[in-house]
């Protein structure tokens, strides 16, 4: 019973945070910030239980724990959730950086209070619900869902770019783009139950019995390329990236921290639990133009965040150059470039949202994102030039940090399969130096600015400390001790792999 309160416990919070801002602006960031913690709570607690080794047997998933309500049974839809490793995973990275978010805009945000929690809570509830729904309905509506808060939240608490764009510009952007990306997604769903129902004369939109949906060869890549497309806008997979920039450079650091920190994991999930399971042949026959996409999206993401002067839209570019190692992972379909990309996965997450809460703080201070406008910080402020440093080190996979297994089990994994991709992905790694190392001199090295260089700069307060040096500790825990992420997410890789190898087996030469 407790899979349905991670859920429910965001929404409602929110919904008490929207109402108590009468009662003073600090209510509703202390209920956000108690909704989430609970959150975090339940999710760390599930993990605590055990049972995420599970035998698995071919072809049928297994979960550690399950929660069935019928919903519409004429066309066998239900409220169908389930827990196996890497849901949980995701939950509890959600969690996390749903506390943290609610933390670093604990003093960025100064208007409607209420309703910017709201909207914060929601979107984290809708997540929490794509990485927990096996009924495909459900699915679509917790994906579609977590849309309309990420559009407010920009479009209301947003920053107006450097480059003059408007926050409405940006949030427009993005909610074009995923809502026709989601349409195709729900096409697609809609064709694989008729499909379905055509087969088995049985209306479902049930993931498990969906599974074994016979069809053609050519229906099967036609639905599964509607799949990809969706999770490909979100992920996002150049040339579907458009709206990414835009959306992060103007969002408010908690808006950006959900983007980047759990937002793109949907679409790696998506991939991982639908899109290779559900059309395993046709999947295998498109690895190689994923692959070749992925290796894209690592240099194209490169060249444009070295190129950028916003520092926001730096690290934006450098989640498409990320997440292009994770696509490359995804379609090997090798067990260890997967645990790679879980591993990538959460090391992305919190190194990104550690570098964009510095950002934001940075901005507080300094009252603009334009590289060009910064420089000759790092004798100015105390804590935060170093921290920058640190995570931008990370971001470039130093050793002793959780992007560095990430990528290296990712390489090591995909060699054995594509061993030229992963050769020419490799240099990757040393453009991520080139732009790291160029954001740190731009921003903090060199002759200060005049209009910084006689202004006093505050330095870090206790809470932005606070929320800083836990993902530093949490990077390098998982950078020296990925064993328990590994252990988790084991079985549930295990059993993607096995349905995607057995189809690689027969369609590969």
């Amino acid at each position: 019973m407790l899979l349905p309160w991670l859920i429910l416990i965001p929404f409602i919070g929110g919904f008490l945070c929207w109402q108590t801002e009468r009662f003073g602006v600090k209510v509703p960031r202390w209920i956000a910030l108690i909704t989430m913690g609970l959150t975090l709570a339940l999710g760390l607690q599930l993990w605590l239980q055990g049972g995420y080794s599970l035998t698995q047997s071919a072809g049928i998933p297994q979960w550690q724990s399950e929660f069935v309500l019928p919903w519409i049974p004429r066309f066998g839809i239900s409220i169908h959730l389930a827990l196996d490793g890497l849901s949980l995973l995701m939950v509890v990275l959600t969690g996390l950086l749903g506390v943290l978010a609610v933390l670093c805009s604990w003093r960025e945000i100064e208007k409607y209070q209420g309703f910017f929690h709201l909207n914060l809570m929601w979107i984290l509830g809708g997540v929490i619900g794509v990485f927990l729904a096996i009924d495909m309905f459900l699915f679509f509506f917790f994906w579609e869902m977590m849309l309309v808060p990420m559009y407010f939240l920009i479009a209301l608490w947003g920053h107006k770019a450097s480059d003059g764009k408007t926050r409405i510009t940006a949030a427009t952007k993005f909610f074009i783009y995923t809502q026709a990306s989601g349409l195709v997604m729900l096409i697609a769903i809609l064709a694989l139950v008729f499909v379905h129902y055509k087969a088995t004369g049985v209306w479902t939109f049930n993931y498990e019995e969906l599974l074994n949906t016979p069809m053609s060869h050519g229906v099967e890549y036609l639905l599964m390329l509607g799949f990809f497309i969706a999770f490909a806008v979100k992920m996002p997979v150049v040339p579907l990236h458009g709206w990414l920039p835009d959306a992060h450079s103007q969002a408010p650091t908690a808006g950006s921290v959900d983007l980047a920190g759990i937002l793109l994991k949907t679409a790696a999930y998506g991939l991982l639990r639908f899109s290779l399971p559900l059309f395993p042949n046709a999947s295998a026959e498109f690895a190689p133009i994923a692959m070749w996409l992925g290796v894209i999206g690592i240099f194209y993401g490169a060249w444009m965040a070295f190129n950028q002067y916003d520092i926001k839209r730096l690290i934006a570019y450098t989640s498409v150059s990320h997440m292009g190692f994770v696509l490359i992972a995804i379609y090997t379909g090798s067990q260890l470039a997967y645990q790679g990309a879980v591993i990538q996965m959460i090391a992305h997450g919190l190194s990104a949202a550690g570098l964009f809460i510095l950002c934001g703080q940075l901005y507080e201070r300094l009252h603009t994102r334009d590289m060009r406008m910064m420089g000759g910080l790092w004798g100015k402020m105390k804590w935060l030039p170093a921290l920058s440093m640190f995570f931008a080190v990370a971001t470039l996979g130093m050793p002793g940090t959780g992007n560095f297994v990430g990528e290296f089990m990712i390489l090591f994994g995909s060699y054995q399969v594509v061993p030229m991709i992963t050769v020419i992905s490799t240099f990757g790694l040393v453009f991520a130096s080139v732009y790291s190392l160029a954001m740190l001199h731009r921003a903090y090295f060199g002759k200060a600015k005049s209009q910084i260089a006689s202004v006093e700069l505050p330095g870090m307060s206790l809470r932005e400390l606070f929320i800083i040096l836990l993902l530093v500790v949490l990077l390098v825990l998982l950078g020296f001790y990925p064993q328990p992420i590994l252990d988790t997410s084991h079985s549930a890789m295990s059993n993607i792999q096995q349905w995607f190898v057995n189809s690689v087996t027969t369609t590969r030469p």
